[in-house]
């Protein structure tokens, strides 16, 4: 008999809790604040929180030509995961991390988990800023957990290939993903983050290549065959 009074979170990975806390914890503040509740200044919360750790174009390129990369800057290339526009921009992202975070977690690792997340946000953060010229910052989570699909991906891959189906079908559900923000762009108008998304899922589906299990010794075992 199954215990309905069982905490659904003891299902998942304790680094996915904690993850998706985070990301939860800092919208439900931001939607407190406006709100009023912390005062006058907390309606300006979220904007402030959005020109401190957003991830700027622009900040990037005057980085570039410097020479010179400050650790508070650098940190933007992570940070911008973090902060949302809004509930619904939160959301898609909450859902998908709690998902494919278990999911990746589970076959690969917690700490593997966690390293195709944030190499996802710094891949999709430096396409966004280099390949294109944006003027609108970066914010939120979807270069990262569009990371997790592209690991998802690479789990079906495997297994499909293993069984010797057409491994092509590994990649439906980011064709479905990418189909609807185009849709979304021509209807409602939309930016270049798709840039930032299709560059934190490529960097998530190579990036399984070392971190899946085994992955390192086979590409080690390869580089000696060459």
């Amino acid at each position: 008999m199954s215990d309905h009074n069982q905490n659904p979170f003891n299902a998942l990975p304790p680094v996915v809790v904690v993850l998706a806390v985070a990301i939860a914890g800092i919208e439900i503040v931001f939607q407190a604040g406006a709100r009023g509740f912390g005062g006058a200044d907390a309606v300006g919360w979220r904007l402030e929180a959005l020109n401190t750790f957003a991830f700027s174009p622009q900040l990037w390129d005057r980085m570039v030509d410097t020479g010179q990369y400050p650790p508070a800057a650098l940190l933007r290339l992570v940070s911008y995961s973090f902060v949302h526009l809004g509930f619904g921009h939160m959301l898609f992202v909450l859902v998908f991390l709690l998902a494919l975070g278990k999911m990746v977690a589970e076959a690969f690792s917690s700490v593997a988990m966690v390293a195709v997340l944030f190499v996802s946000a710094v891949a999709g953060a430096l396409a966004y800023g280099t390949l294109i010229d944006p003027q609108v910052a970066l914010v939120g989570g979807y270069p990262a957990v569009y990371g997790l699909i592209g690991a998802y991906t690479y789990i079906l891959w495997t297994g499909l290939g293993a069984i010797g189906e057409q491994r092509l079908r590994a990649f439906t559900l980011i064709a479905f993903l990418m189909g609807i923000q185009l849709v979304f762009g021509l209807l409602f108008g939309g930016g270049l983050e798709w840039v930032a998304d299709l560059a934190g899922f490529a960097a998530g589906f190579l990036l399984s290549f070392l971190v899946s299990p085994g992955g390192w010794q086979r590409v080690l075992s390869r580089m000696r065959q060459r």
